[in-house]
C-alpha cells in the first residue's frame, strides 16, 4: 500500500473510529469487544483498501463489514448478556447524569430485547443517521424489508417496560 494510501486510510479510522465503536456497542458489544469489532472490521476493510474507496459511499461500505464483523463475533462465542457499567457517550453533559445514565441504560436494554436483524436496523438509522435506501444497501435487503424492520422494533421499543418506566420517571409520572 502506497503512502497515499496509507494516510487516506489512517484519516478515514481517526474521522470514524469513535462513531464505529459507539455503534459496535449499541449492536450489543461490550466496549472492549466493540473496539475488537472495529478493529477487526476496519483491518478487512484495510486489506480491500481499493474496493472500499471505489465504493459509491464508503461509510455504508464500512457499516456493512461492521455488521458483518459483530455477526461473526458472535458466531464464534458464547452470546448471552455481558453486563456493562455504562454505554460511553460522547454529547453534551446533561444537567442530571442520573437521568441520562438511566436513559442509556433503559436503551441499551431495549435494544437487548430486539431480533439481532431489528437491532442492527435501529443503530444503522438513529445512530449512524443513515436513510432507508443506504440500510437497504447495506444491509442487502429490499428497502420494504428495511422499512418492517425499522417499525417492528420499534413497535417493540414504545411498549418495553424498562423505556416506559425510564421515561415516566422523567416526566414526572411514575411512582
Amino acid at each position: 500500500m502506497s503512502t497515499d494510501r496509507n494516510a487516506e486510510f489512517g484519516d478515514y479510522v481517526a474521522a470514524r473510529w469513535p462513531r464505529l465503536v459507539r455503534a459496535a456497542v449499541l449492536l450489543g458489544c461490550s466496549p472492549h469487544e466493540a473496539e475488537d469489532v472495529a478493529q477487526t472490521a476496519l483491518t478487512r476493510c484495510l486489506v480491500k483498501w481499493g474496493q472500499v474507496r471505489r465504493a459509491d459511499d464508503r461509510d455504508a461500505y464500512v457499516h456493512r463489514v461492521l455488521v458483518n464483523s459483530f455477526t461473526d463475533s458472535r458466531r464464534r462465542r458464547w452470546t448471552g448478556e455481558r453486563p456493562t457499567d455504562a454505554l460511553p457517550d460522547h454529547g453534551e453533559q446533561a444537567t442530571d447524569e442520573t437521568e441520562q445514565v438511566d436513559l442509556r441504560d433503559g436503551v441499551g436494554r431495549a435494544l437487548a430485547h430486539l431480533s439481532d436483524d431489528q437491532r442492527v436496523a435501529v443503530v444503522l438509522r438513529y445512530y449512524l443517521n443513515l436513510t432507508e435506501v443506504q440500510m437497504a444497501e447495506t444491509l442487502r435487503v429490499a428497502p420494504g424489508t428495511v422499512k418492517s424492520r425499522l417499525s417492528r422494533a420499534l413497535a417493540a421499543m414504545a411498549v418495553d417496560p424498562v423505556l416506559t418506566d425510564v421515561a415516566d420517571s422523567q416526566t414526572g409520572r411514575g411512582a
